[in-house]
């Protein structure tokens, strides 16, 4: 464009394209270059002077809008008796929006001073341009316990559920919030010792029964001592940082960066950016930028926040809540990512090449500024030419080279031959008051994968930067499969008529060949499965061991600080080495590295243990309104005491024991893996479809019990497929091993001719 736009022709574009807002995307927009940026400039100020810009709740620098978790001040209440709260971190250049603050019935009471962390959601009203939930109260941290509530003549007390807390609570009468006896309750202290030296508390959550799924999940954390209460001087740590400057930083606010999550994700700790490489030497090659939150700046070696980082060691996930392994102050605030707003970064620049292949990488210590949230689904139907309001005007920016880059990085991916399993995942989908309304297995889409090999790339980098540099760090090690389960894989794939060569050195590539055998046939499944049970399982370690499952040699997590301490490590391990400040790795946490890769592999494992052991108590109160029903499934494990049972519908592990298997017994030999009937020589292995009864769903303990029906389509031995009251206990013969069955019939020939019978 020769000349400059109008201003109505800026303001224009501004409306059209929220998330182009800068004046270098204008300036690109309208071909300006040169000393016209100057005058450019000029009418930008210009329109802010004139409430243009402020009106439409859009700068040229920075679209004023608060984080979606944010500090307020709560303000006088208004004649109406509404609360309302003032931003403390506001950036914005206009005029500070109002927050309109929205209690509910268990939050404590707000006064005129009180500073509060809140989720906020904007909102279109003629008095406020905000409404606010509160999180917590900033400078309180109530000491939380949960607990079965038993009735008294005064309130009545708390007995907590968690084993390792042995003293009861008492709630007052005003405190017990209509809480019935028996229930599950989640409570506050709410003052000192009372009469009978007990602590006091305040009911602010009643779960009603034990048993119901509202209530799983919490007794899981408790059960597995995951640590879901944060100490006062955590939070008050938390509470007292500030948002980081530009100093020491790389200014990045420019970058459209933007993070692609899950559609309910609170937090935002990695985002990406894509763009041809103009090097000559690089033809048809890529730039990718990984830019991960910048965790390190806050969560400094040997205070409370650290300690507690540490002793958690991860966050965990359940269907109802997360247990994050940061205050809310840095998990869902300044740690996190937000549209429009600058936040501190770690991030890596990558070269690729045509074919995939990374030529290159450079880190850097920077603010960026995230020009969208988005979130899966929108990114694949923009990927697939059906782009929404939000993602059309990012198509050829940012959206279109992204996908470009991921294509590339397949390419690199079918080279190397990661191993290449196909177990879908299991999604638990609640309603508002906690119960199960349905069991999906997650999508896989392409927007899935290109974040995934986006953030591999990023962790590679950074496992080879600090290798490099002769820093000492935490690896991600995934050994490979030991001998015995190898050869254990090996005779599953011979029984369903396929080959695992012998003889050579194992690589992924020899897995994915079994993999691809199996693929479309009736033995995928178990195959799938079969593999996935010979891999060992994956560690953090000082030394590197490499990634087997990957097919890497050296593989550390970089890309997920917020949730995951062992990235907050080599975080630590980067600022050290590029002598970016003083809140690296300390020569003390270098010489506890090894201490501290073994503790974080059991939190790991803890967390694993804790939402599996949630997924099978809500998929057990799901299924509990479905006993008497009949399901299909396929075998998934066989023990001595009964078979293993994966059931298509919902993907839940049921149990039939072996009374529930038929009139005969079946006797068990370890080293097939199988069941062998001792009248008709029925063999039950691995993989079989079968069909079941539902006998018993208990959400207590997660525990479902199957009855057998049918076993690979055909009625069990003996015409009693599908006809209840068949199997011990239940009227049908007991059958005994061989042996005991001859002992006995001897033993009763002797007294017979003893009797001269």
């Amino acid at each position: 464009m020769s000349q400059l736009p109008t201003k109505d022709e800026i303001l224009q574009w501004i409306s059209d394209h929220p998330t182009l807002t800068s004046k270098r995307d204008i300036a690109k927009a309208f071909g300006i270059k040169g000393a016209a940026r100057i005058d450019l400039k000029r009418i930008l100020k210009e329109l802010e002077d004139e409430g243009h810009l402020n009106k439409r709740k859009k700068t040229y620098r920075d679209p004023d809008k608060l984080p979606p978790v944010s500090v307020l001040q709560v303000t006088d209440p208004s004649g109406d008796g509404d609360l309302f709260a003032r931003p403390l971190e506001w950036q914005g250049e206009g005029k500070e929006p109002v927050v309109l603050v929205v209690p509910r019935a268990s939050d404590p009471a707000l006064g005129a001073g009180d500073r509060i962390l809140a989720r906020l959601q904007e909102v279109k009203a003629e008095d406020h341009q905000y409404e606010a939930r509160l999180i917590r109260r900033i400078g309180q941290n109530p000491h939380k316990v949960l607990g079965v509530f038993r009735k008294g003549a005064e309130g009545g007390r708390i007995l907590p559920i968690d084993k390792g807390d042995g003293k009861e609570w008492q709630v007052p009468p005003g405190a017990t919030g209509g809480a019935k006896d028996g229930e599950l309750v989640e409570a506050e202290q709410s003052g000192p010792k009372g009469r009978m030296g007990l602590p006091r508390a305040r009911i602010v959550t009643r779960l009603g029964d034990p048993s119901e799924p509202r209530a799983v999940s919490l007794i899981a954390i408790h059960q597995h001592g995951i640590p879901d209460d944060f100490p006062d001087d955590v939070i008050a740590e938390a509470d007292g940082m500030k948002p980081a400057g530009l100093s020491g930083r790389e200014d990045m606010r420019d970058m459209p960066l933007v993070t692609i999550d899950p559609w309910d994700a609170r937090d935002h700790d990695d985002a990406c950016w894509a763009h041809e490489d103009d090097d000559p030497r690089n033809e048809g090659g890529h730039v990718i930028w990984v830019a991960i939150a910048d965790v390190a700046h806050y969560v400094t070696p040997g205070t409370a926040l650290d300690r507690e980082a540490r002793k958690r060691g991860n966050s965990s996930y359940f269907p109802d809540r997360v247990v994050p392994m940061l205050p809310d102050r840095l998990s869902g605030d300044l740690c996190s990512l937000h549209e429009g707003v600058p936040r501190a970064c770690i991030a890596v620049r990558m070269q690729v090449s045509a074919d995939g292949t990374k030529i290159g990488h450079r880190f850097v210590r920077g603010l960026m500024r995230s020009a969208a949230s988005l979130n899966y689904q929108e990114v694949q139907a923009a990927g697939d030419g059906d782009p929404n309001e939000k993602c059309a005007p990012l198509m050829e920016q940012v959206i279109d080279p992204l996908y470009a880059a991921y294509e590339a990085l397949v390419s690199a991916r079918k080279r190397r031959q990661p191993l290449d399993l196909d177990l879908p995942e299991r999604k638990v989908v609640l309603s508002e008051e906690g119960q199960v309304t349905s069991v999906d297995f997650a999508e896989r889409l392409d927007a899935h994968r290109l974040i995934e090999e986006f953030m591999v790339l990023a962790n590679v980098a950074a496992a080879e930067e600090l290798i490099t540099r002769k820093s000492p760090l935490l690896f991600r090690v995934h050994e490979e499969p030991s001998p015995e389960k190898l050869e254990a894989l090996r005779e599953t794939a011979e029984s369903a008529g396929m080959v695992l060569a012998k003889g050579q050195v194992l690589k992924t590539q020899h897995l994915n060949r079994l993999l691809a055998q199996a693929e479309g046939t009736e033995h995928d499944e178990l195959i799938n499965m079969s593999t996935l049970r010979a891999m060992t399982q994956a560690y953090y370690s000082p030394a590197n061991f490499g990634h087997f499952g990957l097919a890497l040699q050296a593989y550390a997590h970089f890309t997920s600080p917020i949730r995951r301490y062992s990235d907050l490590v080599v975080h630590r391990a980067l600022i050290t080495a590029h002598k970016w400040g003083k809140d690296g790795l300390r020569p003390q946490d270098i010489e506890d590295l090894e201490q501290t890769a073994t503790h974080i592999s059991e939190t790991e494992r803890r967390s694993m243990m804790a939402e599996r052991d949630t997924t099978d108590r809500y998929l057990a109160a799901f299924l509990s309104e479905k006993v008497g029903g009949t399901f299909t499934g396929r075998i998934s494990g066989i023990a001595k005491f009964g078979v293993f049972v994966k059931l298509d519908e919902t993907g839940a592990d049921g149990l039939i024991p072996m009374r529930n298997l038929g009139q005969e017994y079946f006797h068990f030999d370890r080293d097939a893996g199988t069941l062998l009937g001792s009248d008709t020589g029925t063999v039950i292995s691995l993989g079989q479809r079968v069909r079941v009864k539902l006998v018993e769903a208990a959400p207590v303990t997660g525990g479902i019990a199957l009855e057998l029906l049918e076993l690979e389509g055909q009625s069990m031995p003996g015409g009693r497929g599908g006809h209840p009251g068949r199997g011990r206990g239940k009227g049908g013969p007991v059958r005994r091993k061989a042996g005991k069955a001859k002992h006995k019939d001897a033993k009763v020939k002797r007294k017979l001719k003893r009797k001269g019978r």
